[in-house]
């Protein structure tokens, strides 16, 4: 029995050794510090920045112009109609909204299951969410039509009851549930930046900086009591964030699934959307990672494990996702609703096949190939993936959102949905946006957490050795303050 019990414990420990490194090179805390700060701290910024930087900002201002534009000429410029009274301005608010989800998941629900590999990858995830929920706040605005009236979106207290005249309408759970969102996860983002923000303000070598960074870091001085509250405020925003990552996109569904339609109405909806949002929201967040540490040379930071990871869990939303899809057409038959079934049938087969086929082909068949560890490790393939999992996502809404609508139960009433030139300029001009704000972050701000990158290095452990690092052991609890305190 011992001698059986030893080799169990040889082969667990070879196959641990085998696992790769969370944080690659010779590195030390010294290393990490100047690595991430190096990008921030750069004198002269690189002309590959600028070059994005240029493009984006000038599709966000086509979007501004497009905003001003249609405030003064009305929603007429879009290609709503009856009944399609839904059109890109929905479509692409569910899409933004999903795309905010990794960043939650990634630095609450792996933070609280302890999941060391979230660490390189965890704070540009939590600002990409804060830029997309940012980008999916703006269609809530333009899309009600009679603009002067957008405050009845807010909670503005008022002795007569006409203030909400419909309480119970689900687009203004969406106002509570994705304003909540975004206020939770903005404080989630801002207290991990705090030790960071500090750093830069200790290393800063102009008075602006250091009074700028200075005026953020809100007084850090990484004694072992901030470190303590630190700790203890994470854990607990981790706490509130995590079921928001369930709830937000849950009610966001319930946009279409409390309706009566056919399509619309089904019970599937909340824990389909939730997959979708994970899903869409991790290829995200493969795609921006893989081109910055390309750029700044975080390869070491940011490792392939990471990538890999991801596209795991891609491959398994993936799945689910096309679950989903093949059980919207089972329960529309085991239902033997005659609507139902059509509007399923319609979905596939009818005017918008090609919308549902290309949505089919890049959410179920791409991923698929994340089966293959080449593929799953390529940084290349992922990327190309990751680009088809976000067009698909966004065929996905429009498929949901445009078919239902477009043939009803009324079929004198049919007509086609086609976007304008201002639709497709609007939607694009958001992606402006979120580049826009995305490259100011990663250029004044640290996009690597580094307290947390140091905590799982092998350094930071009592009997941490160089062994360790190669062998890609990390400290199994180790406290940050015993890192940088």
């Amino acid at each position: 029995m011992t001698t059986m019990t030893l080799a169990h414990l040889n082969d667990t420990s070879e196959d641990v050794t085998q696992r790769p490194p969370l944080v690659l090179g010779d590195n030390d805390f010294a290393s990490i510090t100047e690595k991430v700060c190096s990008a921030v701290e750069m004198t002269r910024t690189p002309k590959i920045w600028w070059v994005l930087f240029g493009i984006s900002s000038s599709v966000m201002t086509m979007l501004l112009a497009l905003i001003g534009y249609l405030f003064y000429t009305g929603v007429g410029v879009w290609g709503v109609n009856n009944p399609v009274g839904w059109g890109f301005a929905i479509v692409n608010f569910v899409f933004w909204v999903g795309i905010g989800h990794a960043g939650t998941l990634i630095s609450a629900i792996l933070y609280l299951f302890r999941q060391k590999w979230r660490t390189g990858i965890n704070r540009f995830a939590e600002a990409m969410t804060i830029f997309a929920v940012i980008c999916a706040l703006v269609f809530p605005g333009i899309h009600v039509g009679r603009v002067w009236m957008v405050w009845f979106l807010f909670p503005i207290p008022d002795q007569q009851l006409w203030m909400w005249p419909n309480f119970r309408s689900p687009l203004l759970w969406d106002v509570f549930a994705v304003g909540t969102y975004f206020t939770v996860s903005l404080l989630f983002w801002y207290m991990g930046l705090l030790p960071d923000i500090a750093t830069l303000r200790d290393r800063a070598k102009t008075k602006l900086r250091e009074t700028v960074y200075g005026v953020f870091a809100l007084g850090w001085r990484s004694s072992n009591r901030h470190w303590s509250r630190y700790e203890r405020a994470y854990l607990i925003l981790a706490a509130l964030a995590t079921p928001l990552v369930l709830s937000v996109h849950s009610v966001v569904s319930f946009d279409f699934a409390v309706s009566q339609l056919p399509g619309w109405h089904t019970t599937i909806f909340p824990p389909y959307f939730v997959a979708g949002a994970i899903f869409s929201g991790f290829a995200m967040v493969v795609f921006l990672a893989a081109i910055a540490r390309k750029i700044y040379g975080l390869q070491e930071i940011i490792t392939l494990r990471h990538l890999e990871n991801m596209n795991k869990i891609i491959l398994a939303t993936g799945s689910m996702v096309g679950y989903a899809y093949g059980m919207e057409f089972f329960i529309a038959w085991y239902g033997g609703n005659p609507y139902e079934s059509f509007a399923f049938a319609s979905r596939a087969f009818g005017p918008y096949w090609w919308a549902y086929w290309i949505m089919v082909s890049c959410n179920v068949i791409c991923p698929q190939l994340y089966w293959f560890k080449k593929i799953r490790t390529s940084v290349p393939a992922m990327m190309v993936i990751a680009f088809f999992v976000n067009v698909g996502m966004w065929f996905e809404r429009f498929v949901i959102t445009v078919t239902s609508l477009s043939a009803d139960f009324l079929p004198s009433s049919w007509d086609m949905y086609w976007p304008t030139w201002v639709d497709v300029c609007t939607l694009i001009g958001s992606f402006g946006l979120f580049f826009t704000l995305f490259l100011l972050f990663i250029r004044w701000l640290p996009m690597v957490a580094m307290a947390e990158v140091k905590s799982i290095m092998p350094q930071a452990h009592a009997h941490g050795h160089s062994t360790g690092s190669a062998a890609g052991m990390a400290p199994s609890k180790p406290k940050i303050a015993e890192v940088v305190g």
